[in-house]
């Protein structure tokens, strides 16, 4: 019989891949034919994928998160691959800094993702200036990111109450005897 911390381990990804894969869907499905306002309602793939590699790195494999990010690239006519390339480097920046976040207050966290999320739209705004790819408009990006950053603090909540994810504990080990 599985350990109950390994299995809590599985137990975790596979939630964080049913949640991410539930968001691809429901972005494909046409629910709202009209085109959105002045305010773009925020990503929450690349939100719920923060989250959780911030709270839980070890419940978000890099290859999980690759997967996610070209299947929703194909899916959404996005250049294939930029996407992912952007959001594994920021991940893994913050899957290193991940132990600091445990032991800090909770808007140094929200910060650190937020710097994360602005680099992330504007180094892929360049590459698509500098590729001449056709892309939305700065307002609607500026007004995506905005509404993803101001969403991350309901989103932490949320993931914490329907779910129970959480920060690591000070000396938490996972299954294999490493420290999170």
């Amino acid at each position: 019989m599985a350990e109950p911390s390994a299995l809590r381990g599985w137990q975790g990804r596979l939630t964080y891949l049913v949640l991410a894969l539930a968001i691809i869907l429901l972005r494909l499905l046409p629910l709202n034919t009209i085109p959105p306002g002045p305010v773009v309602p925020p990503d929450l793939l690349l939100l719920i994928t923060l989250v959780w590699v911030t709270r839980r790195p070890d419940y978000t494999p890099v290859w999980t998160i690759a997967v996610l990010f070209l299947l929703a690239d194909l899916l959404f006519q996005n250049p294939p691959g930029l996407e992912v390339a952007l959001v594994i480097a920021l991940t893994e920046a913050l899957r290193r800094r991940a132990a600091r976040l445990r032991e800090a207050p909770f808007w140094i966290e929200w910060m650190t993702v937020t710097f994360g999320i602005v680099l992330l739209v504007f180094a892929r705004r360049a590459v698509l200036v500098l590729f001449a790819v056709p892309q939305a408009g700065l307002p609607a990006q500026l007004s995506q990111m905005v509404m993803t950053i101001l969403c991350y603090p309901l989103a932490v909540g949320i993931m914490y109450l329907v779910f129970g994810l959480r920060r690591p504990a000070a000396g938490e080990v996972n299954a294999m005897g490493q420290r999170l």
